[in-house]
């Protein structure tokens, strides 16, 4: 009987060439460097500090050369307390503490920072592209001064992160991102959708009912439209639960896909720096076909107010005009929880006043 299944490695389909010096080179010439973030604990962050995070953050992205690609990804994992009683010199107290919490459901968060240079073709790149529509197979873009002058603002992007005194990033080795014959890497990990050190390559499934590695049935709720999104985004929200009249409990904004998902996630941020200058100048034109458009629909002339007012801010602050994308992939071994968890992550995103 002949086999019609459509299968294909790993190797023929991983868009990585090779990891050196610290950096991810993919095959079309991106170089890619990455960090592991330390965020500060919960609920001991300020709206001042929350504020000066979101400033810091800022800041470091202002570094980075046009055509970089900023991901953060936050993950987050259900694990099982395991209580640290092997120490012969605990007292009784400290000891009664571990056990008490022993075997305990928690939500285990680790987060990951990547920054990728690409060039302008590919930055723009639709799903029809080929390396046949163009004369070179590396860009011309790519060459040893670009390529240096990005790992230079990427260690000036970690500097400032780290001189904020809220945020801490470490870059990541050759070893922590392909791993060792001990111990995976973040690729491998990533590939398993799990951050144990035992962790096993698997196979993944593609199909019009969904993805799936290995066991787990996966889901992925994705925001990259304006529409989506709420009226009014701040850096921070007021957790209720724990909150008073006379005290507020704080939370980051994006908490309801975060720490209050209670379930095996990713939280995926992407932030797509391009030429603000030729942004604005898009806007701008934009704003001239709505407004001679008005007289037909009102819509028209209410986006052209909205497209004013964004390039009213940008000139007058200084702002840089990017493109953002974010996603939440859940995971679950069972299909019927799978279900249950997309209806939580939907439920989550609509707390954020999102769709």
């Amino acid at each position: 009987m002949r086999n019609m299944m459509k299968v294909a490695t790993l190797e023929s389909k991983l868009p990585l060439l090779a990891v050196e010096n610290g950096c991810i080179v993919s095959k079309d010439a991106d170089i890619t460097v990455a960090f592991r973030v330390e965020l500060p604990e919960l609920f001991t962050v300020t709206h001042a500090e929350y504020e000066a995070i979101h400033a810091a953050w800022c800041k470091a992205v202002r570094v980075l050369p046009d055509y970089s690609v900023v991901l953060k990804q936050d993950w987050f994992l259900r694990e099982k307390y395991r209580p640290a009683t092997g120490d012969g010199e605990m007292s009784f107290l400290s000891r009664s503490f571990e056990r008490h919490f022993n075997e305990r459901p928690f939500l285990n968060h680790a987060c990951f920072l990547y920054l990728t240079k690409t060039t302008k073709e590919r930055a723009r790149m639709q799903s029809d592209f080929s390396t046949l529509c163009r004369g070179n197979i590396i860009p011309k873009e790519v060459n040893p001064d670009t390529a240096r002058a990005f790992l230079e603002s990427a260690d000036q992007f970690e500097r400032i992160m780290n001189d904020s005194g809220l945020v801490t990033l470490t870059r990541l080795t050759d070893e922590e991102i392909t791993g060792t014959p001990d111990c995976p890497g973040l690729i491998e990990k990533y590939f398993s959708l799990s951050l144990d050190d035992t962790t096993v390559l698997q196979d993944m499934e593609l199909k019009a009912e969904g993805f799936r590695v290995g066991n787990k049935h996966v889901c992925l709720h994705t925001l990259s439209d304006t529409d989506d999104l709420p009226g009014r985004v701040s850096t921070e929200s007021r957790y209720e639960r724990l909150s008073t009249d006379r005290s507020d409990c704080l939370l980051s904004f994006a908490a309801p896909v975060g720490l209050l998902l209670a379930c095996d996630h990713i939280y995926n941020q992407w932030l797509f720096l391009d030429d603000s200058a030729e942004n604005l100048r898009r806007f701008e034109k934009s704003a001239r076909n709505m407004h001679s458009l008005a007289r037909y629909s009102r819509s028209n002339q209410i986006n052209k107010e909205w497209i004013d007012r964004y390039l009213n801010e940008a000139h007058s602050f200084g702002l840089t005009s990017i493109r953002a994308h974010f996603d939440v992939m859940a995971w679950s071994d069972d299909a019927e929880e799978l279900r249950r968890i997309r209806n939580d992550a939907g439920s989550q995103l609509a707390k954020m006043e999102c769709r």
